[in-house]
């Protein structure tokens, strides 16, 4: 459970930590769409480098980030599989032909790199939005980067305060859920042993309290906003406010020419290609 990494935030003095956190947020959407726009192995190696390159940026340990990969193992996994045995090549490509069962070289290539892609999406977007954006700051962004739909009568304040609440409490039940399991254990419930059927019957002693506690913290939460005299953004001031510096213009040349150098790879760089 302590493997999911939405909602941690590593306290640091990096270059990515003090980035303005709106920048951030259109640096891993631009950073999404170069994954999306890698094509053959050395735009897929350059996405790759570039993923633990802002690992070392962010001063986070390593094993922090890594950490937070094997939570999605499972689907890695499941998509390579499929990507192996449904992908279809040329009669050259044919490596293993049994049955029905047929592997070509291109299947191979394409289960890599849809791992690499999905590696590097996560340790992207969580050191950018996540290991190195407080929630605070996280809403303040979201608000101002959404402020042009205001005009529309959208709840813009109330929208980015939901999405930070709801990002915040992650790790919170992340948490309420290991001592509840851990006291479940206590009381001879087993979790790892026997058909998924039973584990998964084992886990309904441990959702309901977390139910129940999460709605518990909703209300309390609610009640102490409405103690508080919380109205919405309508009227509120901002003790830090967001000012673009001559790091955040920098950063932005730097994702600008990454997707750059992506599509020419793509264009001239030798190698197979999706």
């Amino acid at each position: 459970m302590n493997n999911i990494a939405l909602g941690q935030f590593y306290p640091s003095s990096s270059v990515m930590h003090r980035l303005d956190p709106r920048m951030k947020i259109i640096i891993a959407i631009a950073y999404i769409v170069a994954s999306f726009l890698c094509k053959n192995v050395i735009s897929f190696a350059l996405l790759l480098v570039s993923a633990f390159a802002l690992i070392l940026l962010s001063r986070i340990p390593v094993k922090i980030v890594l950490r937070s990969i094997k939570a999605i193992i499972f689907i890695m996994i499941f998509t390579a599989v499929l990507n192996v045995f449904w992908t279809k090549g040329d009669a050259e490509e044919l490596l293993v032909s049994w049955k029905f069962i047929q592997i070509y070289m291109s299947g191979i290539y394409n289960a890599v790199f849809i791992a690499v892609r999905i590696i590097a999406m996560i340790i992207g977007t969580s050191i950018f939005l996540t290991y190195t954006t407080t929630p605070i700051q996280l809403t303040d962004a979201i608000e101002q980067l959404l402020a042009p739909l205001k005009l529309l009568k959208v709840p813009v304040h109330e929208f980015a305060m939901m999405m930070t609440i709801a990002l915040r409490f992650i790790p919170t039940i992340v948490e309420e859920t290991e001592k509840i399991m851990a006291a479940q254990k206590a009381r001879g419930a087993d979790f790892t042993n026997g058909s998924l059927a039973k584990r998964a019957k084992a886990l309904i002693p441990v959702l309901i309290p977390l139910f129940i506690s999460a709605f518990r913290r909703a209300g309390e939460l609610a009640t102490a906003m409405t103690c508080r005299c919380y109205r919405g953004g309508k009227g509120r001031t901002k003790l830090n406010v967001l000012r673009f510096t001559y790091r955040d213009f920098i950063a932005l040349v730097f994702i600008a020419a990454f997707i750059a150098g992506i599509v020419l790879l793509n264009i001239y760089a030798p190698g197979y290609s999706m």
